[in-house]
């Protein structure tokens, strides 16, 4: 059996290989794929150099593969045409099964990134080759508490729950898929505790002793901060959108997919914060 991993030079491609490993799949049996392959040469596992707007390069990494981990690309106004050129050479290299990080909720949601995975979800099942959507929910990384300390927290999410775990605990919900049976076109809807950003204000100031608020700014304000700070305006829309969205639900994750997948409960937001802190 051999298992690619794409985009397995990323924080989330390298801990699904660390999950792969961890549940006794051979180093000999995964094959991480990325553009700078040197940072994974310490797993073992055997590597091969090829980007997502490089088909032939992909075509030839994916041949004899029996699983696809799919890890979604993150270049703004790039990702389409990306995976257009990952589903094309899993399609010509008849992979057995692709397995595909997508968003929460990304048939309904009005989230400008779920658009783009809901495309690449089409093209998936277009292949007719068998598939697994892992939707996975927001990552609790993606909330920096030493400048949360700092500064506090700034967004446009309202009262908005927003379902969090930390990458760790996706990466093992999709090793947890390559390695059991029973997923196949399935459709997974991953996230951990809910919570308001306001709350995970008050829980990083009450674990800290330090004061910590969380300003709503709106949707147009917060992506004009973001840009303030140096992030791309494509970009920035794209985040602040997100915490719209989230304001209205999007990213509340109903259900215990996550849980049922990795065999205990995520990560809490309160050891995350800990853990933070201690770091």
């Amino acid at each position: 059996m051999t298992i690619v991993v794409t985009g397995a030079t990323g924080h989330l491609g390298r801990l699904a290989i660390e999950s792969l490993l961890a549940r006794g799949v051979p180093a000999s049996e995964i094959v991480g794929i990325g553009r700078q392959v040197e940072k994974i040469a310490d797993l073992g596992v055997t590597v091969k150099q090829a980007s997502y707007e490089d088909p032939e390069a992909l075509r030839a990494a994916f041949e004899g593969a029996d699983k696809l981990l799919f890890i979604s690309g993150s270049e703004v106004g790039k990702r389409l045409p990306q995976h257009r050129n990952v589903v094309d050479a899993a399609k010509a290299a008849r992979v057995g099964r692709i397995v595909y990080t997508s968003a929460p909720k990304a048939d309904t949601s009005d989230m400008r990134i779920a658009g783009e995975h809901r495309e690449t979800e089409q093209m998936i099942r277009e292949t007719g080759l068998p598939y697994v959507f892992l939707r996975n929910g927001w990552y609790l990384e993606n909330y920096n508490i030493g400048q949360a300390l700092e500064h506090g927290l700034f967004g446009a999410a309202g009262e908005g729950r927003i379902s969090v775990a930390p990458r760790a605990d996706y990466a093992e919900a999709a090793a947890a898929v390559l390695t059991t049976e029973g997923h196949e076109g399935k459709v997974y809807e991953l996230g951990g505790e809910s919570v308001t950003l306001g709350e995970l204000a008050a829980e990083i100031a009450k674990q800290s002793g330090k004061p910590v608020t969380y300003t709503d700014l709106g949707e147009q304000k917060y992506a004009e901060m973001l840009v303030g700070v140096g992030l791309p305006e494509a970009a920035a829309a794209v985040i602040a959108d997100a915490d719209r969205a989230a304001s209205q639900g999007a990213l509340h994750v109903q259900g215990d997919d996550l849980q049922q997948l990795i065999g205990r409960p995520p990560a809490s937001v309160a050891s995350y914060v800990r853990d933070a802190l201690k770091a």
